[in-house]
């Protein structure tokens, strides 16, 4: 009460653009991050340096303070502003990267090279020559345990077999443990994660698809035999304890990495459609895989499918992201019959009838706001409001 909404970012539409108030707001954030960054040494350093990049958006070129500005600049088509965002990226993690290094046994600097290599992946148009990229030098010296060493523009063989082996090992071993304490074991999973997402990574690039989604297979299927386990020996901690949060995250890596693929290269959409499937099975609140889910789904010409998965899916589960989603996904494929409807050629709009998605959403929100999560969810509420509007 009292101050001025320091940072607010709330936007509205102007024509095609976007405005909002939040110059000030950046401004002062960044201030406080500079202050801090001269505070901090050690390990809390490295800290503020994760948090300021996972914070970021791996869109092409990536942000490190303000995603929204990424956003705006991507909608305006900016691409100088872009690219000096991206470049604040690149040195904040080269910094960063310069600092003594402990490699694959540091959880922060192995969660910092797999942000700056997916950035560095983000800007390849072809997988081909991937083997001689940058990401690929971050990949590689991340297994050296030595100081960071600026990309020369090169990539020897030798380094990219040593770093291989390195990587499976490190792995296996990850993999094969068993008792230790719940803290160690909470670190594991967090460590487990990126090094799978940086050794599938590694394999992508210099060997191809297939070897990235056989890490990932190895690894989600240790994490399933780990949970199981645990049930059964209540009284001892075995494997890995925070195994659910880890294969969320390692099966989000493992579909992330095939949309990726699919937008570079001429690939299946099977693979990925099974994937999203299964996961959402399990994970059925987990937003960004139902954002894949719905994405892919627009390129199919049949909605029966998907609507027996959501139909399956809101029945099984309590959470009410598989209602929302659902209706998202209905109100897309109802925007894209109206556009076709009032394109002017003739009268096509007589052929298409339209009143059987207006009342498939309808019946989709009376079901959504009459279970238990739907009632007391605001947005919910606005979103079937504004659709009756």
């Amino acid at each position: 009460s009292g101050f001025n909404s320091i940072g607010h970012m709330d936007t509205m539409s102007r024509g095609r653009h976007q405005i909002g108030h939040y110059k000030e707001g950046e401004e002062f954030i960044q201030n406080v991050f500079h202050v801090l960054s001269q505070i901090f040494t050690g390990k809390e350093k490295s800290n503020l340096g994760f948090f300021l990049l996972s914070a970021s958006i791996p869109l092409k070129i990536c942000s490190v303070y303000f995603p929204l500005q990424v956003i705006q600049c991507l909608q305006a088509k900016k691409k100088k502003k872009l690219k000096a965002q991206g470049r604040k990226s690149k040195k904040l993690a080269k910094n960063f990267l310069k600092a003594p290094d402990r490699g694959l046994k540091s959880a922060q600097l192995c969660s910092l090279s797999l942000l700056y290599a997916q950035l560095e992946v983000e800007l390849l148009e072809s997988i081909e020559g991937a083997v001689m990229s940058r990401a690929v030098h971050i990949l590689t010296k991340l297994t050296e345990n030595g100081p960071y060493v600026p990309y020369s523009g090169q990539v020897l063989p030798v380094n990219v077999l040593k770093a291989r082996k390195i990587y499976e090992h490190a792995l296996q071993d990850y993999l094969s443990k068993t008792a230790v304490s719940d803290q160690d074991q909470v670190n594991d999973a967090d460590q487990l994660v990126n090094l799978v997402g940086c050794y599938a990574l590694f394999q992508y690039l210099t060997v191809g698809i297939d070897a990235a989604v056989l890490i990932y297979m190895q690894a989600s299927e240790k994490l399933e035999v780990s949970g199981s386990q645990k049930c059964e020996n209540t009284g001892e901690n075995f494997g890995i304890l925070n195994f659910p949060t880890a294969l969320e995250a390692v099966t989000l890596l493992h579909t992330n990495l095939l949309r990726f693929h699919m937008k570079i290269s001429v690939y299946p959409l099977n693979p990925l459609r099974e994937a999203l499937t299964e996961a959402l099975k399990r994970y059925p609140s987990n937003q960004s895989l139902w954002r894949s889910y719905i994405h892919i789904q627009r390129k199919s010409h049949s909605a029966s499918k998907a609507r027996r998965f959501f139909d399956s899916v809101t029945r099984s589960a309590n959470s009410l992201e598989p209602w929302l989603f659902a209706i998202r996904a209905e109100q897309m494929r109802k925007k894209l019959t109206e556009k076709v409807q009032r394109a002017d050629v003739g009268e096509i709009h007589c052929t298409i009838p339209e009143t059987g998605l207006t009342n498939r959403i309808v019946a989709l929100f009376e079901h959504a706001v009459q279970s238990e999560n739907g009632t007391h969810c605001p947005l919910l509420w606005r979103m079937y409001l504004n659709f009756m509007v």
